[in-house]
């Protein structure tokens, strides 16, 4: 069995997207992923050539290297924990990343500060904020059921949290929505 890292690949849509690209190059995935496919078999060169140009004119990208693949997938397990479940979280960011990738948070924390510039902590803040805005902008939960969804200990710690990222109070954001949301791949 063969896995392929995708980079930008951050949402259900994107699952799809990959997906039917895929299936337009006769290969048929075992599973399809946040970030990975897994393959019954290798690629070969003119098959993962043919599979990296149709990823690029989507705005996907093969990753090659361990090192990019790991801050592929701690990305990808910080956005799932973020975007896509709710409620609380049993276990530490860095136990959950460290358990998940079987390496060292250390190592984990200084490749992904080393390679993106910013430390794993204030991409997960980037990224709960973001969901912030989005549920303030479905206006169907209160601020407190939002801190509750992800993982805030009080609603004054993510509102404080809110203005420091976003220069905005929770509630005037909620009323002006001038600070428009970003797509994940952005953030």
């Amino acid at each position: 069995m063969t896995t392929l890292f995708i980079k930008n690949m951050v949402c259900n849509r994107c699952i799809m997207v990959v997906q039917n690209e895929l299936e337009k190059l006769n290969i048929h995935p075992k599973a399809v992923t946040l970030g990975e496919v897994e393959l019954a078999e290798p690629l070969t060169t003119n098959q993962k050539d043919a599979v990296n140009g149709a990823l690029e004119a989507m705005g996907f990208e093969l990753i090659d290297n361990k090192k990019s693949r790991i801050i592929e997938q701690i990305k990808n397990i910080i956005i799932k924990i973020v975007h896509h479940q709710d409620g609380e979280l049993k276990e530490n960011l860095s136990d959950i990343l460290s358990k998940s990738l079987h390496q060292d948070y250390h190592y984990l924390s200084n490749l992904f500060s080393e390679v993106e510039g910013i430390t794993i902590e204030k991409y997960y803040i980037a990224q709960k904020i973001e969901k912030v805005k989005e549920l303030l902008v479905y206006d169907e939960l209160s601020l407190s059921e939002i801190a509750y969804r992800l993982n805030y200990s009080s609603v004054a710690y993510l509102s404080s949290q809110f203005k420091k990222v976003t220069g905005l109070t929770p509630s005037y954001f909620k009323q002006v929505k001038a600070n428009k949301r970003k797509p994940l791949d952005e953030v």
